[in-house]
């Protein structure tokens, strides 16, 4: 499979997630902000960092990089597309995701590794049995999901929930489980087709065992498996 890894000014996690394709076997290509054809790429991904330094705010200028012009027309073609953590950010800010990432409750940077639980849903990216926990971490000031009770209800009916962050038995706590206080405790959802996917943890970072974790295989493997099916 050939991945196309989109690089902002900004970005500081392209290195990590082409590392992760090619330890698993895939061809990964940096894809230049600027760039504005992707019709080479099997699926694209947009990293985690600082886009052009999260001024005004995360996300909020990338929106309108060129690329982004190109990554809506191939999402709209229902081919796919994840972005992660500050990913996440610049999906939601171009209306490809619903909602929005405001500031960790805590008003500080949050690095850790939490526990995620997979729910049922559309995803095309991550095929493990709802209620399946893994273990992925986190590195953001502004992971705390938030979007309206209609638009919350619109993603639970529609199975657009992807993970929520729980405790390690796969429960939720009473107050929450997030960490940066995301609302029902989501870490990651995707649009109603499932080809678009956005989370704020890093499963990039857990590919190859270095770490002792290697749960974030998953996040790559399915989508790959789902193209070659389809190819």
């Amino acid at each position: 499979m050939h991945f196309g890894v989109v690089v902002f000014p900004g970005s500081n996690c392209e290195q990590d997630v082409v590392h992760a394709l090619r330890f698993l076997g895939h061809d990964a290509t940096y894809i230049w902000h600027q760039d504005a054809n992707l019709d080479a790429y099997d699926a694209v991904v947009l990293p985690g960092g600082f886009s052009y330094g999260d001024y005004l705010r995360c996300g909020a200028i990338a929106r309108f990089s060129p690329v982004m012009e190109a990554v809506s027309r191939y999402a709209a073609a229902k081919r796919p597309v994840i972005g992660i953590c500050n990913g996440f950010q610049i999906l939601t800010e171009a209306h490809l995701l619903p909602g929005a990432l405001l500031r960790n409750r805590n008003l500080k940077f949050i690095c850790e590794t939490v526990f995620l639980r997979v729910e049922p849903s559309v995803c095309q990216w991550l095929d493990l049995p709802a209620g399946t926990v893994v273990q992925v971490p986190i590195n953001h000031n502004e992971g705390n999901f938030i979007c309206d009770a209609e638009t919350l209800a619109r993603l639970e009916a529609n199975g657009q929930v992807v993970l929520r962050y729980c405790q390690p038995d796969g429960s939720r706590a009473a107050k929450g489980s997030a960490p940066n206080g995301a609302l029902d405790d989501i870490a990651g959802i995707c649009n109603e087709e499932g080809n678009v996917f956005g989370l704020m943890p890093h499963p990039e970072r857990v590919t190859d065992g270095i770490s002792g974790l290697r749960d974030g295989a998953a996040f790559f493997e399915a989508i790959a498996r789902r193209i070659e099916k389809v190819a």
